[in-house]
C-alpha cells in the first residue's frame, strides 16, 4: 500500500514538529506548514492525502484554507481535519458547514490523531473509488461502507423473511415500504408491456440490495420483483435507510452518483436490445446471468428457465432455443440435463455478429 502524505499546517512550532514525528512514526510521510498561506502552496504542489490544520493563526486562518480547499475542484474532497483549543459550539459548526471533516481539540491524546486520520483515509478512498455502473458496483460500494463504518446499516437488526417461489416482493405502482437484501436465494426484477409480456430487468441474489432507487427518488415503483427460488429476504424499513443515506451527505452523494450511473448501464442494455443481432444479445445474457449468480464459486452452469431467459433478452423463448442450439453445435456452451455450461466465455464475450 502507498504511503499517506499528511500536510500539517500549524503556527505553533513545537505542536507542529512533535505532530510530525508522531505521523512519521505511524507510518505517514509528513509536511508541514507555519501558516495558512504556505499550506495552501504546499496543498497545490505537494497533493498530501489529508489536511491536519490549526484554527486560529495570524494571516490566513483555518477558516481560510478550508475555503480555498473546497472551493477548487481539484481539492475538494480534501480530508481535513481542525486543530482548536477554543471549544465553542459555534466554531465547530462552522467549521463543519463550510466542509471539515473532523475536529481535534487542541491539548488532544495521539491516538485521538491517528483514529481521526484513518477514519477519514478510509473514508476518502471509498469516495474516490471507481464502483461499475451495476448492481454488483452498488453492492461493492454499499460492503465497503459498511465495512468502514461510514454506513451504520446493520443487516443483523433486521430479521430475514422467508419467501417461496414466484412470491411478490413489490409491484409496479405500489410505494415502497422496505429496502430489500437477499440473504439467500435468486429474485428478478421485471416490467410487464402493454401486450402482457415480461421483460426482465434486473436479476438479484446472495448479497444483493434490491429496491433503493425508489426509495431515495421517493417515487413509487415501476417494476415487480418476484422470487425465481425459495429465498431468505432481510427487510429495511425504507423510512431508516434513508436516514442512514443522509446522515453523511458525502456518502449520499456518492450513493446517487453510482445510482445513476446504474441508470444509464440499463439505458445502454434497452439500445443493445434494439440494436444488436439475436446471436449478440444471447451471448451477453448469457455473460449477464453468470456474472450475477455465479462469479462467487466459480461455476459456469446457469440454472434459470429458458422462458426467464428469454423475457431478459426480450425475444421469443423458440428463437432463444434456436440460438442456444446454434451455440452448443459451436462448442460455446454445452446443456445438460436441461441446464446450460458455458464452455468458451471469452468468445461469448467477442462474438462478431
Amino acid at each position: 500500500m502507498a504511503q499517506h502524505t499528511i500536510l500539517i499546517i500549524d503556527d505553533n512550532d513545537n505542536l507542529r514538529e512533535n505532530t510530525a514525528e508522531l505521523l512519521n512514526l505511524g507510518g505517514y510521510k509528513t509536511i508541514t506548514a507555519e501558516d495558512g498561506k504556505k499550506g495552501v502552496a504546499l496543498i497545490l504542489s505537494e497533493q498530501p492525502d489529508l489536511v491536519v490544520c490549526d484554527i486560529m493563526m495570524p494571516g490566513l486562518d483555518g477558516y481560510g484554507v478550508l475555503h480555498l480547499v473546497r472551493k477548487n475542484p481539484l481539492m475538494e474532497n480534501l480530508p481535513f481535519i481542525f486543530l482548536t483549543a477554543k471549544t465553542e459550539r459555534s466554531d465547530f459548526r462552522k467549521g463543519m458547514e463550510m466542509g471539515a471533516d473532523d475536529y481535534l481539540t487542541k491539548p488532544f491524546e495521539e491516538h485521538e490523531l491517528m483514529n481521526a486520520i484513518e477514519s477519514r483515509l478510509r473514508k476518502y478512498e471509498v469516495l474516490q473509488k471507481k464502483y461499475t455502473n451495476s448492481a454488483k458496483g452498488i453492492n461493492a460500494l454499499t460492503n465497503d461502507l459498511r465495512n468502514n463504518n461510514m454506513l451504520s446499516l446493520d443487516l443483523g437488526k433486521y430479521p430475514a423473511e422467508s419467501y417461496t417461489k414466484k412470491q411478490v416482493l413489490y409491484a409496479e405502482g405500489k410505494r415502497p415500504r422496505f429496502l430489500y437484501y437477499v440473504k439467500s436465494g435468486k429474485v428478478k426484477g421485471f416490467k410487464v408491456h402493454e401486450d402482457g409480456k415480461e421483460y426482465i430487468t434486473d436479476l438479484f441474489s446472495e448479497g444483493d440490495f434490491m429496491g433503493y432507487l425508489p426509495i431515495l427518488e421517493d417515487r413509487y415503483y415501476d417494476e415487480h420483483a418476484v422470487v425465481m427460488e425459495n429465498a431468505e429476504i432481510v427487510e429495511i424499513p425504507a423510512e431508516e435507510f434513508v436516514d442512514i443515506i443522509y446522515d453523511d451527505i458525502s456518502v449520499a452523494a456518492k450513493f446517487i452518483n453510482v445510482l445513476s450511473q446504474n441508470v444509464k448501464e440499463k439505458e445502454a442494455r434497452l439500445l443493445n436490445l434494439a440494436y444488436s443481432s439475436l446471436r449478440k444479445r444471447v451471448a451477453k445474457a448469457l455473460i449477464d446471468i453468470y456474472e450475477k449468480f455465479n462469479s462467487n464459486d466459480g461455476k459456469k452452469i446457469l440454472e434459470i428457465s429458458r422462458e426467464d431467459m428469454a423475457h431478459y433478452i426480450g425475444t421469443a423463448s423458440e428463437s432463444l432455443i434456436r440460438t442456444l442450439s446454434d451455440f452448443k453445435s459451436e462448442k460455446l456452451i454445452e446443456i445438460k440435463e436441461g441446464k446450460i455450461i458455458i464452455e468458451n466465455i471469452d468468445k461469448l464475450k467477442n462474438l462478431l455478429y
